[in-house]
C-alpha cells in the first residue's frame, strides 16, 4: 500500500531568492513574500510555511485593496456583489487573491515570476491576470505587476501589498515612522473613509515620528515624491536600520497598521502598505483604474534595508 502524501502546504510551492547577503522565501499562496532577510537582519515578519499567512501577511491586494462596503458597488450602470468577508465590519477585504495559488512563469535564483488569472464571477465578472515578479537587485527587493484585462469590457481594478515590516531586535515602540504623503484620510467606525484631513499630531508624519503608544490603521493621500517620481515611507528599526519603501506613479496611497487589535501581529510588527487607491475605490471611483479590454499596465514598488 502506497504511504498516504503529506497534505499541502496552506502557502503553496516555495520560492526561495537568494542574492549576497538577501534572502527572500515568495510563496504561490496570494504570492506572499513570507520572508525576506538581509545580513540576516528581517526586513519583514517571517511565518512558517505550513501556516496560513497571518493577517495577509506579504499578500497581493487585488482586484481592490482594504475595505468595500457591503460587498457592494456599481460600475458603468450595472450593480455587483462580491462575498462579505469581514462580516464585524460589513466589508469585503482586500480583493480575491489573497489566499489563492499563483502559478509559477518564470524563476531565476534571484528571482520569480508569479500569475494568476482572476476567475470571472457574477460579483467581478472580468478576467483580468496578474503576473507578479520579486526580484532581488544590489539596491534591494523590487516587485513588480504586470496586470491585463483579459476580458471584453472595461474593469475596475485596484492593487495593494501588504508587508509585515520588522522593528529588528525591538519593539515597535522603539521605531520611528515616516510617509511621504501630504494628506490623512479620515473614516468612520468601519473603517470606511469619510473624507481626508489635513497633517497634524500622530497623522503628521512626513519627518521621523516616534511611534511609543501609537497605534494606527491608517491611509494617507497625495504621495510626496522624489525627482524619480518615487513616493516613499522608512520604518526605523531600534538597531539603527531603516527598511525604506518606495513606490512608483501608479500608486496614490500608503496604508499603515501598527497591529495592536490584529492577534495574530500584535503590535510585533507595523504594515506598510502602497495601494493604488483606498479604500472604497470600487464606490467612490477615487484614484480607481479603469482598465480596457487589453490593457496592460505595470506597477512597482520596493523595498531596501538601510
Amino acid at each position: 500500500m502506497a504511504p498516504t502524501p503529506p497534505p499541502p502546504l496552506p502557502t503553496g510551492r516555495q520560492h526561495v531568492l537568494e542574492l549576497d547577503d538577501q534572502r527572500a522565501v515568495v510563496a504561490a499562496v496570494g504570492a506572499s513574500l513570507r520572508e525576506y532577510a538581509v545580513g540576516g537582519r528581517d526586513v519583514v515578519l517571517p511565518y512558517a510555511q505550513d501556516a496560513m499567512a497571518p493577517a495577509f501577511s506579504g499578500t497581493v491586494l487585488a482586484p481592490w485593496p482594504n475595505r468595500l462596503r457591503d460587498g457592494e458597488f456599481r460600475f458603468e450602470g450595472v450593480t455587483y456583489e462580491v462575498p462579505l468577508t469581514e462580516h464585524d465590519r460589513q466589508t469585503s477585504l482586500h480583493g480575491l487573491v489573497a489566499h489563492t495559488t499563483f502559478t509559477t512563469v518564470d524563476e531565476t535564483p534571484s528571482s520569480v515570476t508569479l500569475e494568476h488569472v482572476v476567475v470571472p464571477t457574477t460579483g467581478y465578472p472580468w478576467p483580468v491576470r496578474l503576473q507578479v515578479t520579486y526580484t532581488l537587485t544590489g539596491a534591494g527587493l523590487r516587485v513588480s505587476t504586470d496586470v491585463t484585462n483579459l476580458g471584453t469590457s472595461t474593469a475596475p481594478f485596484g492593487l495593494g501589498f501588504h508587508p509585515w515590516l520588522s522593528p529588528g531586535d525591538g519593539p515597535v515602540d522603539e521605531t520611528t515612522l515616516q510617509v511621504d504623503a501630504a494628506r490623512h484620510v479620515t473614516v468612520d467606525t468601519r473603517l470606511l473613509p469619510t473624507g481626508t484631513e489635513a497633517l497634524a499630531g500622530r497623522y503628521d508624519l512626513r519627518a521621523a515620528t516616534p511611534l511609543r503608544g501609537i497605534a494606527l490603521d491608517d491611509a494617507w493621500v497625495q504621495p510626496i515624491r522624489d525627482e524619480d517620481g518615487l513616493t516613499w515611507a522608512r520604518f526605523g528599526g531600534a538597531d539603527g536600520r531603516t527598511v525604506a519603501m518606495w513606490a512608483d506613479a501608479s500608486f496614490h496611497a500608503w496604508q499603515v497598521c501598527t497591529g495592536d487589535l490584529v492577534p495574530p501581529i500584535k503590535r510585533r510588527g507595523v504594515a506598510i502598505e502602497p495601494m493604488t487607491c483606498i479604500a472604497d475605490a470600487f464606490r467612490t471611483g477615487d484614484d480607481l483604474i479603469r482598465l480596457a479590454p487589453g490593457e496592460s499596465r505595470e506597477l512597482t514598488w520596493g523595498l531596501q534595508l538601510v
